[in-house]
């Protein structure tokens, strides 16, 4: 039997497709291979959301060529979408490398079918957003090797953020057909999934290119209407579409989770401006307080992107007070990366590295506060959580990830039957590194 090995690099979406890929391989017949066990064929699905994962992407095929010379490389993913010139240079890849371009994902596994065969590979095509996109989805539901399934919705993205690449990548918006999201939902029930995150690149722009034009709260309306799998949970979504429709299905007794990540890059209105973000900060401070008004326990995690060009340390100290004054759940911190392609790239009035590095910090810190203090704020109260498959690799102890996006430990004695079902537990205490236990309730 033949083996394959895919390692991917980046975001939720690029394991999601990464996924398929691996079930599509499999259903034609392949075997999956551990980490550096030998292989026939490698897929490297690369990311370029920053010039640092676009260098990786780069280390990764090099390592793979050079200790498996006589195997197929198949690269893909956004930085071989961007930049395939550069990929194309690396040594070796022009006797055994293959680039399969975004919109060809879904069709890897036959490519690799037509290569062993000698059939004639695919040819790559650039992402044009003058031509009309097309949503491309796997067949299946995508599985993987989570207790939580993922489920993509939508892809491509028409925004144009002067920072990023990935419209470049991956094209126009475009969404999976209603029919096709709830087939894949009621196949994820039926495998024994009890938690589905919808994800995509920009999955608030759901429904928009469709024939019959639809909207993301229109769609999870009509799943909480019909209640495919017990909850769902957004990945992320921008804050110009987290409307009161949104909100009000993450309330108590509807299916979707209680918890919203949303990137708000700065806290500042004109670097706002300068990024083409489409909101102030007066917008995004009156979204934050109507989900915790609405649903005070609710989690809320904020993207945060540091050091834009010409982002003063006044600048930067509104986006740090504004947040701080927030009642968020934690944060995730970007330093900014200039991507060459996009506008950003050519302004002037960069940012030092090192002050850069120093407002990260800062951020991290406050990421810590506000973790703790949420954590605080939930403690002995009756949450739902799921319980996760794998156990905890240092204590051994199996963890559940409640709706509103904890982690909670559970005592030992719990047995293994409970793992992938949904339980209501009681955080009872957090100690110094920000570990939660919790005891079950019936």
């Amino acid at each position: 039997m033949k083996k394959f090995y895919i390692q991917t690099l980046g975001c939720k979406v690029n394991q999601y497709e990464s996924d398929g890929i691996a079930l599509s391989l499999e259903k034609q017949g392949w075997q999956k291979a551990k980490k550096k066990q030998a292989a026939d064929v490698f897929v490297i699905n690369t990311c370029a959301v920053t010039s640092k994962a676009g260098m990786q992407s780069r280390q990764a095929i090099r390592k793979i060529i050079r200790e498996n010379p006589n195997a197929t490389v198949i690269v893909t993913g956004c930085h071989a979408q961007t930049d395939p010139d550069q990929i194309n240079k690396i040594e070796h890849m022009s006797k055994t490398g293959h680039i399969v371009c975004h919109k060809d994902k879904t069709l890897i596994a036959k490519h690799i079918t037509d290569i062993c065969e000698n059939a004639s590979p695919l040819t790559f095509k650039k992402t044009d957003h003058n031509k009309a996109n097309i949503f491309h989805g796997f067949d299946h539901a995508v599985k993987g090797e989570m207790t939580r399934a993922y489920l993509k919705i939508q892809d491509g993205c028409n925004a144009f953020c002067t920072y990023c690449i990935v419209p470049h990548a991956r094209g126009a918006s475009v969404s999976m057909p209603e029919k096709e999201v709830f087939k894949h939902l009621n196949e994820l029930d039926r495998s024994g999934f009890k938690e589905v995150i919808l994800t995509g690149i920009h999955t608030g722009m759901y429904g928009l290119d469709l024939e019959k034009k639809s909207s993301l709260v229109q769609l999870l309306e009509k799943i909480n209407d019909q209640r495919p799998v017990h909850r769902v949970r957004l990945s992320s979504i921008e804050p110009a579409e987290l409307n009161d429709g949104i909100i009000n299905l993450a309330g108590q007794g509807n299916i979707l989770c209680d918890h919203f990540h949303i990137p708000l890059q700065s806290g500042d209105d004109d670097i706002l401006k300068k990024m083409k973000r489409p909101y102030d900060v007066g917008f995004f401070k009156e979204i934050i307080h109507k989900i915790h008004e609405t649903i005070p326990n609710a989690g809320i995690g904020i993207d945060t992107l540091i050091g834009f060009p010409s982002e003063t340390q006044k600048q930067f100290e509104n986006t740090y007070n504004l947040l701080e004054a927030l009642p968020i759940s934690y944060l995730h911190v970007f330093p900014f990366s200039a991507r060459k392609g996009t506008p950003a790239y050519h302004f002037d009035d960069k940012v030092d590295a090192g002050v850069i590095k120093k407002r990260c910090v800062a951020m991290r810190e406050l990421d810590k506060i506000k973790r703790k203090a949420f954590i605080d704020a939930n403690l002995n109260k009756r949450l739902e959580g799921l319980v996760q498959h794998k156990p905890d690799m240092k204590t051994g102890l199996l963890k559940a990830v409640t709706s509103n996006y904890l982690t909670v430990f559970l005592n030992k004695n719990h047995a293994n039957q409970l793992k992938g079902k949904i339980i209501n537990l009681v955080p009872e205490q957090c100690d110094k590194h920000m570990n939660i236990m919790g005891k079950i309730i019936e």
